[in-house]
């Protein structure tokens, strides 16, 4: 991030987010970049906040607990994504003052794409498969502005929002059913989680992360093994043969899109041939799950 000394008529939008949990990386300051030749679009900054330390077991022993403890102590995380275009102060003004719901949405969309690329990166550097992704949804508080290149870089800032964002969910993403109904059928052993419904998550969420190569490969598995499974699925929805049907009516377009992933990049008319057998996948999942239990 630029130097800027306190008379400095340079700004810098920014995008950010804090969350109840750490996320991996060590804090510090990454640039974000298209490729290795470009250059930097953003620099994510993440810091922690309000981590108090456990106190390590001593000796690394079980020792007793108590019949009332307090809250575990946890860390918050503050994930800063900063445009690296700088703006003069009236551009900046006129930019956040412009930014209403659904432009303020965008922007902290745009903002958890790029740390959500940061923690894939860390998931693949670290080998550990347990680095989770986040949404918006997640954070505790969310804010868009502007500020000075150091000041927006130390968390703070000039002018900023805070937008609401909790409890926004895609509709997409809601299952006909109730789910708290399926949540404890799952659990009392009255339905079951098909593998198909897993690895359409995965899927979707290489697709909305911008993994178009690993959705494309990720999106064949799930598809044929949805069509397993729906095709003996007991308790099933009036309509399951013909969406079944149709799901066999996308292999195609679904196949052709993991080989291009294979090989190398998904050509975007191929991508949203195989987004569009995404959704049909989605919704007959969702007319599974709605028609009950078996």
């Amino acid at each position: 991030m630029p130097e800027d000394g306190p008379g400095s008529d340079r700004r810098f939008r920014f995008a950010q987010l804090e969350l109840p949990w750490a996320l991996g990386p060590d804090p510090g300051r990454y640039l974000v970049r298209a490729g290795a030749s470009e250059s930097p679009t953003h620099v994510l900054v993440l810091s922690v906040l309000g981590a108090s330390r456990r106190r390590l077991l001593r000796g690394r022993r079980a020792r007793p607990a108590t019949p009332e403890p307090d809250p575990a102590p946890v860390a918050t995380t503050r994930a800063t994504v900063i445009d690296s275009e700088a703006l003069d102060p009236d551009a900046a003004r006129d930019w956040l003052g412009g930014l209403r719901g659904d432009g303020q949405l965008a922007a902290l969309g745009d903002a958890v794409n790029i740390l959500n690329r940061a923690l894939a990166a860390h998931r693949a550097a670290t080998a550990d498969p347990h680095v989770r992704e986040v949404g918006l949804d997640a954070a505790l508080v969310a804010r868009v502005g502007y500020g000075r290149g150091e000041q927006v870089a130390d968390g703070r800032w000039e002018d900023a929002l805070e937008v609401p964002v909790g409890g926004r969910r895609r509709q997409r993403r809601v299952s006909a059913l109730r789910p708290q109904e399926r949540l404890a059928a799952l659990l009392g052993g009255r339905d079951r989680a098909l593998a198909s419904e897993e690895l359409t998550l995965r899927a979707r969420l290489d697709l909305d992360a911008g993994r178009p190569r690993e959705a494309a490969l990720q999106l064949r598995v799930a598809l044929e093994a949805a069509i397993a499974e729906l095709d003996r699925s007991p308790g099933r929805a009036a309509d399951m043969e013909q969406r079944v049907a149709e799901l066999r009516d996308q292999r195609g377009v679904v196949g052709e899109a993991a080989n291009a992933a294979l090989a190398g990049d998904v050509p975007a008319e191929t991508l949203a041939a195989a987004a569009h057998a995404l959704e049909r996948l989605e919704a007959a999942l969702r007319a599974r799950a709605a028609a009950g239990f078996g």
